[in-house]
């Protein structure tokens, strides 16, 4: 599987890649993230049109010459496994590239499934070593960003004694109660770690001359006997919560400052932002970089079509037909249908996994978005069948709401998947 030419400067590492195996943590239940993840894990939700999110952190290994991972899954995993296995497996030119997922499983040595990120890295540790890597790069499943992962190793190797990396980003302190804050010092090595600071009393030494502070991005490379050495004590599930604040201790733990776009997609608002700043003039997080490209299933569908519609500030997916419609400021997904006279505004909606049809004469709501219907600041998941005259405007300002239809998280309304609107509903 090559993707890419090598994009690493340095000899001496290029002969260094094949060491490295790349693991990608599948996610837990993601219940901030509901509804949209009811029926499918975080990593398998959809993004920016025509991708899933295990996408990003798969093409940011790939891109940087790393091409032997493991995807660990166990919730809610038959989507992701699938679109996994349909993208990616794949693998007739190099027999040392692979991308394959290891699921969850009940073994003689262990009845339990994965209780947190690092007990899920402890329980494959047998695949881990049939690899013989040198390095472990541990991967979130769920993050937006785009990262030169082998400016990452190559930080990790300028100094022998490391031992542990850890990529952080700075964050404004309003973002630190929800992540790992850390202090370093000399060189760069991680002298304090704290996880998910109640107050900025805890973290005051950490912050920086800007006023932000260094947060742990949960991307971590390991010297490989480094990591069998600190998943030794089967009492420590966590990474960020408990190997982390121990290792520092013990052992040579180096911060790698990432300047760029990053993004946990923890919550319905940060998913919706996440998606509506990809229409931005030029996106923080940029999809049109050609060295770095993010790769997703590949889909025999036939070109968008428009039929006198007035499109501004969107993205619009391959398969796409928008009859007499308008869409502003809006991602719409694969094969998604927008009948005459709907307005979309602010809004992401995901694909359709089949056209269906269009004959209203049936009497069942065809799938897609119906004639005359308005929609703003709303997710509608994949699948759904808008009837005609559908208003999703939230014109009681609900912060927190939920029917039969629709449910309110963050003030946005989010249509859960396979959902069937009856015409004239409103909201």
């Amino acid at each position: 599987m090559r993707f890419q030419e090598d994009s690493i400067d340095c000899v001496d590492f290029i002969l260094k890649k094949d060491e490295v195996l790349t693991v990608i943590l599948g996610g837990g239940k993601g219940t901030r993230l509901l509804p949209l993840t009811e029926k499918r894990s975080k990593p398998a939700v959809s993004f920016g049109g025509k991708y899933r999110l295990i996408d990003i952190p798969i093409s940011n290994s790939l891109n940087s010459g790393f091409e032997k991972i493991f995807v660990l899954t166990q919730f809610n995993s038959y989507s992701l496994n699938r679109h996994v296995h349909r993208t990616y497996a794949s693998n007739s030119i190099h027999q040392k590239s692979f991308v394959e997922i290891i699921a969850a499983e009940q073994t003689v040595s262990s009845v339990n499934w994965f209780e947190g990120t690092a007990d899920a890295v402890r329980k494959v540790l047998p695949y881990i070593r049939e690899q013989l890597p040198k390095y472990v790069l541990i991967l979130s499943g769920d993050q937006l960003y785009n990262m030169d992962l082998a400016d990452f190793m190559q930080n990790h190797l300028i100094d022998p004694e490391t031992e542990i990396s850890v990529a952080c980003n700075a964050v404004p302190e309003d973002q630190v109660y929800g992540l790992g804050i850390v202090q370093t010092g000399v060189g760069g090595f991680i002298q304090e770690f704290i996880e998910k600071p109640q107050d900025l009393s805890q973290v005051e030494s950490c912050r920086q001359a800007d006023g932000k502070y260094l947060a742990n991005m949960g991307i971590y490379i390991f010297n490989t006997r480094t990591l069998i050495e600190v998943l030794e004590d089967q009492s420590m599930t966590d990474f960020g919560k408990e190997i982390l604040p121990k290792a520092i201790r013990e052992k040579k733990v180096k911060a790698y400052n990432y300047d760029g776009y990053w993004e946990d997609i923890g919550t319905i608002r940060a998913f919706y932002d996440a998606n509506l700043m990809l229409t931005d003039d030029i996106p923080k997080f940029n999809l049109y970089l050609e060295k770095t490209p993010f790769y997703t299933r590949a889909r025999s569908l036939p070109p968008t079509k428009i039929n006198n519609a007035i499109v501004n500030r969107a993205l619009i997916s391959e398969g796409t037909i928008l009859d007499h419609c308008e869409i502003h400021r809006s991602v719409i997904g694969v094969r998604q249908f927008i009948a005459r006279g709907s307005k979309i505004y602010d809004s992401v909606i995901m694909g359709l996994n089949h056209y269906g049809g269009f004959d209203r004469k049936s009497g069942k709501i065809p799938n897609g978005i119906g004639q005359d219907c308005e929609i703003r600041n709303a997710i509608v998941d994949k699948d759904c069948a808008i009837g005609t005259g559908v208003k999703l405007l939230n014109r009681n300002q609900y912060t927190e709401y939920e029917d039969e239809f629709v449910r309110i998280r963050d003030g946005i309304i989010v249509v859960p998947r396979h959902t069937k609107i009856p015409d004239g509903y409103e909201i």
